[in-house]
């Protein structure tokens, strides 16, 4: 088991940028694959960026392709989301999460969850 905490949320006005960080504790960070995902008011919790266990293979969700960045140090014990261009389609609660259930994207195929980190892009 991991255990997961979210930072870097808030208020900002569209077209500026936030860095979210996932702090991992427990079991050996560098054997999970991490994800972000997010929900709105409303709506399902979706996918937003997936990276592996070294770094070197990231997926985007076709919304967030090119304006956010997902990265890991490792070392550190840490994930990023770098968003960038946000939108007020953007606001949402982020959660990281991990899994070891290999390259996956689906939200049911993560077992470790954060609690979440509001963002909220104004127009």
């Amino acid at each position: 088991q991991v255990e997961l905490v979210e930072s870097g949320g808030g208020l900002v006005q569209a077209g500026g940028s936030l860095r979210l960080s996932c702090a991992a504790s427990g079991r050996t960070f560098s054997g999970y694959v991490m994800g972000w995902f997010r929900q709105a008011p409303g709506k399902e919790r979706e996918f937003v960026a997936a990276i592996g266990w070294s770094g070197s293979s990231t997926s985007y969700a076709d919304s967030v392709k090119g304006r956010f960045t997902i990265s890991r140090l490792n070392a550190a014990n840490t994930m990023y989301l770098q968003m960038n261009s946000l939108k007020p389609e953007d606001t949402a609660v982020y959660y990281c999460a991990a899994t070891v259930r290999g390259w996956v994207t689906k939200k049911n195929e993560y077992d470790n969850w954060g609690q979440g980190t509001q963002v909220t892009v104004s127009s």
